[in-house]
């Protein structure tokens, strides 16, 4: 429900602390003399297309609730990040904003050198629609060559309903299937990628009747943060991995896995074969 008359001071609050904390030269702000630092409040409302009285009164917990559209113009205006835009919605609402999906444009390069750093562990970065953007060294050599495809192949889904490796490579295929299909449903829709995921589905659907029977079924199922995964590598032969799956801190859109070896022969093997290139 909407947030009480009583916390408007705190969305007053925490309207002028971003707004005074913008650098109006660069925004593209003339330069003068200003009584206090930061925006003035008609250029907040200027940039958020939204009249300077609206604006105003927001900043005095004046005038009720705001929409959720002109939260979202003025987190945009105050260059919110997504935590700060979602803790707006917050005060200004009482309930987060819907989910707004980013899509794979990449990693920071500070998480990939956190993947780099877990091998020979294999490691990747997935997205809410299982488009790997991410990886390690131990991935490449243990699970698929990623950079080796273009990135709109670079799709887990793509590979284990299309690839008969991936068919070779699992102790039980149709109960993995089941269980990742239903899991990228729930990622999908949690993000709010289900449109961007249409076009991915539309051609598995289409390729694969293993897919589109499974995906007809409508089940879903949330992905298990840990487990263990059997794997037959071409060349190591049956391998275990401990698997745990981490969500990426300020991108709801991404999710890290890691593959830990399950005993100390498979560590020593990868390390092996690793070693070998």
């Amino acid at each position: 429900m909407p947030a009480s008359s009583g916390s408007a001071p705190s969305l007053g609050a925490y309207l002028r602390d971003r707004r005074q904390k913008l650098d109006p030269l660069a925004l593209g702000f003339p330069p003068g003399r200003r009584r206090t630092p930061g925006l003035r409040r008609e250029e907040v409302a200027a940039r958020a297309h939204i009249s300077p009285t609206w604006y105003t009164w927001l900043e005095q917990g004046r005038g009720g609730a705001p929409s959720a559209e002109v939260l979202d113009r003025i987190a945009k205006a105050l260059l919110l990040t997504d935590l700060e835009r979602e803790h707006l919605f917050l005060l200004g609402l009482g309930h987060p904003p819907e989910a707004r999906y980013r899509g794979g444009d990449g990693v920071s390069p500070r998480l990939q050198r956190v993947l780099t750093a877990l091998d020979p562990s294999p490691a990747l970065i997935r997205t809410a629609t299982w488009d790997v953007v991410a990886w390690n060294r131990a991935a490449t050599v243990m699970l698929m060559d990623y950079g080796a495809l273009p990135p709109q192949q670079r799709n887990i889904l793509r590979f284990f309903f299309l690839d008969p490796r991936a068919r070779a490579s699992q102790h039980d295929w149709d109960g993995v299937a089941r269980v990742i299909l239903g899991a990228f449903r729930v990622d999908a829709a949690r993000a709010g990628a289900t449109a961007e995921a249409a076009a991915l589905v539309a051609e598995l659907c289409g390729q694969s009747p293993a897919f589109k029977a499974l995906w007809e079924d409508h089940e879903v199922s949330p992905w298990r943060h840990e487990g263990v995964k059997q794997l037959r590598h071409p060349r190591l032969g049956p391998l275990a991995f401990e698997y745990s799956a981490f969500a990426v801190d300020g991108r709801t859109d991404l999710t890290m896995v890691v593959y830990n070896p399950a005993t100390p022969d498979d560590a020593d093997r990868i390390a092996r074969a690793l070693a070998e290139g």
